[in-house]
């Protein structure tokens, strides 16, 4: 076997940390190709429902549930969780906390091979007979428990086991991130040194350890309800399908935090740098993340107010929901106060940064709606649900990622982005996205449902087809914009320029390998004098140096 071939090999099977979170990353931008191509099909399909010219034909509704389910799976599970937690959790954490490798770097092998599986389990769905999941991304029964119903007998089924299998996957990883961060944290690398974006990791990795084992459970039931004939979620066999409902979203809505609280940590780190001010409040954060890690497995219900239920739950509810948003806005206060008055710059990294905050208030306002009971009552089910969702979602997944990625790709390899093209991209994505998802909350407030192929059908929804068409073609836009992203990053890592080893001028632990570090991360174990926050906000920019002043780290023997 040839020297590449071994080397080859090497990097595909390797347990290095780094390259474990590029391949996650790989897979992730892999599937955000297919999300973005499934919510292409279903706004052109909203835009001109009726049409037989090809290009601008009818889908069928069975298809068109099919691509909502799949969207929906795929740009949560399947691209928001592997690029904030497989690829930013496993390439930031051992490099923040001056370690070697992740605790158990074969345990992380294997989980990012098992999330591949799951990747080709899902991808195989799609080619099956009756074609992939068609039940909506929650699955909800009966729909989802009879087979004759979805018109598939194995797309759900795959559907299930590849859901199965990440959940694996990011167990694997959620041990390790935690095992890491509590054991091989460097000498003075206290718990109250560490980097927010530390925190925010292992707080999603423990509620999603805590919150995913009922929705394993539920998942094998419903498998069993479909291949075995029980009938834990048929009403005929003496089931309940609203038992599914609140195994689903005991998950569910934790499962917001798992994603949120990543997209926060990466703000976090990125504001600060480029408002050359040490973040604001920093163990007033940490108590708030931990508080909202708590609350998030007691509001769980606000989505099935109008499931039947009994109605005297929805109060505490809605009460508990208005609740967790407290420690979320004190963060939110946290990062706009590390703004105020400081000396800000805007790089493509803190154009997302500020991007995100800006349209992930929208989110969290619209949030206020949907978890009250009597407003939820009007607009539940509504395009104002997907539109607050994606205001939720794509600050999170899509704004705080890319800020990510665009700050620490000189890290992760060595060269430098294309400012003109990351700015381009910024401003095409940020303007696009409000453009086509803000007339989604008109649709809401006038009815308009979710999950509907054609709207043409219902008459009172006729007069809001330019709004869809409107919305289509912002949709398409937008998505195209994402070109400049996919040429900038290519282009990037061919010719773009080398970067230093800490091009941002920032001060956390990473900053001080060099640009891509080194196999073990570190020339010497580095010795951790303060925290990143530990100190007066400076006069100058060289205060923020680490190699002038030992404010975050220094590895002693470069000093």
């Amino acid at each position: 076997m040839g020297e590449g071939a071994v080397a080859g090999k090497m990097r595909i099977f390797s347990t290095d940390h780094k390259t474990i979170a590029k391949q996650y990353l790989s897979l992730a931008l892999f599937w955000a190709v297919m999300g973005g191509f499934t919510a292409y099909l279903m706004r052109w399909q909203l835009a001109y429902p009726e049409s037989e010219v090809p290009g601008w034909g009818f889908i069928a509704p069975d298809f068109y549930n099919m691509l909502v389910t799949m969207h929906g799976t795929i740009m949560v599970f399947f691209v928001a969780m592997p690029i904030l937690l497989g690829a930013f959790g496993n390439f930031l954490i051992p490099l923040m906390i001056g370690a070697r490798d992740m605790a158990f770097p074969r345990l992380n092998m294997l989980s990012v091979w098992v999330f591949t599986l799951a990747s080709a389990v899902l991808l195989v769905s799609f080619f099956v007979p009756g074609g992939a999941a068609s039940a909506g991304w929650t699955g909800y029964p009966p729909l989802s428990a009879r087979p004759a119903y979805t018109g598939v007998d194995w797309g759900l089924n795959l559907w299930l086991v590849a859901l199965a299998l990440e959940f694996v996957s990011f167990l694997m990883g959620g041990v390790n991130f935690l095992t890491t961060a509590i054991n091989l944290r460097t000498r003075g690398m206290t718990f109250f040194r560490l980097p927010l974006m530390v925190w925010m990791q292992i707080t999603a990795a423990v509620i999603f350890m805590l919150s995913v084992g009922p929705l394993i459970a539920a998942a094998v039931m419903l498998l069993m309800d479909r291949i075995l004939g029980t009938s834990f979620y048929l009403p005929e066999g003496g089931g309940q399908p609203l038992l599914w409902q609140h195994l689903f979203w005991f998950f569910g809505h934790p499962e917001v935090y798992v994603l949120l609280l990543p997209a926060l940590g990466i703000l976090m780190e990125i504001l600060p740098v480029f408002s050359r001010k040490p973040i604001f409040g920093y163990r007033a954060i940490v108590y708030s993340t931990i508080t909202a890690g708590i609350l998030s497995f007691i509001v769980w219900a606000h989505h099935l107010f109008l499931s039947g239920m009994n109605p005297r739950l929805a109060m505490p509810f809605s009460i508990t929901t208005i609740i967790i948003s407290v420690p979320f806005a004190l963060i939110v206060f946290a990062m706009i106060a590390t703004l105020w008055r400081g000396s800000i710059s805007f790089p493509t990294p803190m154009l997302f940064a500020a991007g995100a905050l800006a349209t992930f208030l929208i989110g969290g306002l619209t949030g206020i709606f949907t978890g009250s009971a009597p407003v939820d009552i009007y607009i539940h089910d509504t395009h104002f649900v997907v539109a607050h969702f994606h205001y939720t979602l794509v600050p999170v997944t899509f704004f705080a990622g890319f800020a990510g990625l665009y700050f620490w790709f000189p890290k992760m390899f060595g060269r430098m982005t294309n400012e003109a093209l990351g700015k381009i991209h910024f401003w095409l994505t940020f303007l696009l996205f409000n453009i086509a998802f803000m007339p989604m909350f008109v649709l809401g407030t006038r009815g308009m449902m979710r999950r509907i192929a054609n709207p043409m059908q219902y008459e009172f929804l006729q007069p809001l087809q330019p709004v869809n068409v409107f919305i289509s073609i912002a949709a398409v836009l937008l998505l195209l914009a994402q070109l400049s992203f996919v040429v900038n990053f290519f282009w990037s890592l061919v010719r773009g320029k080398a970067a230093e080893r800490n091009p941002w001028r920032a001060n956390t632990l990473e900053w001080t390998t060099p640009s891509p570090p080194l196999h073990h991360n570190f020339e010497t174990a580095p010795v951790v004098c303060r925290g990143p926050y530990e100190y007066s906000s400076p006069e100058t920019d060289e205060d923020w140096l680490p190699q002038d002043r030992p404010l975050a780290a220094q590895a002693t023997a470069r000093q």
